[in-house]
């Protein structure tokens, strides 16, 4: 039997990973610099720093309100 939850996790995780990447372009774009101007390695922690923010913002706010933020709607 396949857990129903396992697909909802899966989403969140990717959502949550998209906004970490809308954040490091933005963080990049506020250093007034390119993407092309950092390795991939750079590129990765900056993403790995916005999603740590972000559990850490789900941790702090709960996850019905981040879920919000993010898009989810799950009631309906």
């Amino acid at each position: 039997m396949k857990n129903p939850f396992s697909s909802l996790n899966k989403k969140i995780k990717g959502a949550i990973r998209d906004k970490a990447i809308e954040r490091a372009k933005t963080r990049i774009v506020l250093m007034q610099k390119k993407p092309e101007d950092f390795a991939s390695e750079e590129l990765e922690v900056i993403v790995q720093e916005e999603e740590g923010k972000l559990y850490s913002a789900i941790k702090e706010k709960g996850l019905l309100a981040v879920l919000a933020v993010l898009g989810f709607n799950i009631f309906g």
